[in-house]
């Protein structure tokens, strides 16, 4: 039997773009002083000693498979995942997303854990197949109760206590410390220093639903303050349609579109009001970046997105602009001292829900996880 001091976690990821890398880091963090030592593996994307810098593991290992190398059954990356096993003495497997949970159970004879960060994943029928025959080896983490709730009912017949949720979490204090104070940060942006501003990050895509966001924005306007803007910072294939939208409900000289901002979370505290209207949000990492920086924050009621706000911001219904410009001219009335009870709420929720700390008790109570310690 391996001991405690000499056991191994394997921690197999698709890929490091986007948020992943810090998906990476939020998992390999769950092990600090748990005698468990972390291996994280990625199946593409080029070695980088910045990514593994930030990987918060004991070894990064890169694969470097192209995207058009890991479809149909990739015997490669089977092969490759398999060698790195056999040279080491993992306890189990944490696998990100279905091609890394399918690879890794292929690959070796190892518990795995698979995480999913989006709703669908098991609504193919091979899909459900496959989950099926590794049944025995295979539990499931959802990134929100809504994702985990999303599983369940694609796989039936499967334990509730075998399909759970970890929530997403966030490193506070080292966001607290980053972020750019509001002057600068409105400098950065382009932002005039007097103007009400409403933020949004993320692609210009439609399940990001930009444009209910201007809907709404244009039917507030006449309730916000004057010279009010809309802040949008992204890009995405939609860009033009929403820009032409901007300009049909008048308000095209109202709206920023400020494109992709590298490391934008930083500069949330240039906004006055931070608004998400994802359709269906596995669970909005932003939105927690938001409360980080103390903005107030509203969301569409769905998805993950609801189970971050409720209690804390303002929720509307999906594709309701109406709600949405009635919960944004009820935040332009908001004084200081309204706003700094906000903050405050939102951060005693981010500590007590989503921060490293918590999650890391959260997960090794998980009744998949103390199955699998207590037999290491």
């Amino acid at each position: 039997m391996t001991s405690r001091s000499e056991a191994r976690v394997l921690q197999f990821c698709h890929g490091y773009d986007g948020p992943f890398l810090d998906c990476a880091r939020q998992y390999a963090s769950l092990f600090q002083g748990s005698g468990y030592k972390v291996t994280t593996v990625f199946l593409t994307g080029a070695a980088d000693p910045q990514v593994a810098a930030g990987c918060a593991s004991d070894e990064v290992l890169f694969l470097e498979f192209s995207s058009k190398a890991v479809r149909g059954l990739k015997l490669g990356a089977i092969r490759a995942l398999r060698r790195i096993a056999a040279e080491r003495r993992f306890s189990f497997c944490i696998a990100h997303r279905f091609k890394p949970i399918y690879v890794a159970l292929l690959a070796t004879r190892l518990p795995v854990i698979g995480v999913h960060h989006a709703f669908g994943d098991y609504q193919r029928k091979g899909r459900r197949l496959f989950a099926n025959l590794f049944r025995k080896r295979l539990s499931l983490l959802g990134v929100s109760d809504a994702v985990r709730d999303d599983m369940r009912r694609c796989l039936a017949q499967w334990p509730a206590e075998r399909i759970q949720t970890l929530y997403n979490r966030i490193d506070i204090d080292a966001l607290q410390a980053a972020l750019v104070p509001r002057a600068e940060a409105r400098q950065a942006l382009g932002l005039d220093a007097q103007a009400w501003v409403v933020g949004n990050v993320g692609r210009l895509h439609p399940d990001k639903d930009q444009a209910t966001l201007l809907r709404g924005f244009a039917q507030a306007l006449p309730d916000l303050p004057a010279g009010a803007r809309l802040a949008i910072l992204g890009k995405g294939r939609l860009e033009d349609s929403l820009k032409a939208l901007a300009t049909q409900l008048g308000i095209a000289d109202h709206v920023l579109f400020l494109g992709q901002v590298p490391d934008a979370r930083r500069y949330f505290q240039a906004f006055d009001v931070f608004a998400l209207s994802s359709d269906h949000e596995p669970f909005g990492m932003v939105l927690l970046e938001a409360m980080v920086a103390g903005v107030p924050v509203l969301a569409t009621a769905c998805g993950g997105a609801r189970e971050v706000v409720e209690g804390v911001g303002v929720l509307f219904a999906l594709g309701d602009a109406g709600q949405l410009a009635a919960a944004l001219a009820h935040m332009a009335e908001l004084d200081e001292q309204q706003r700094a009870t906000c903050a405050a709420l939102m951060l005693q929720r981010l500590r007590e829900r989503f921060s490293d700390q918590a999650v890391r008790e959260m997960f090794w109570r998980l009744p998949q996880v103390r199955g699998l310690t207590e037999k290491g």
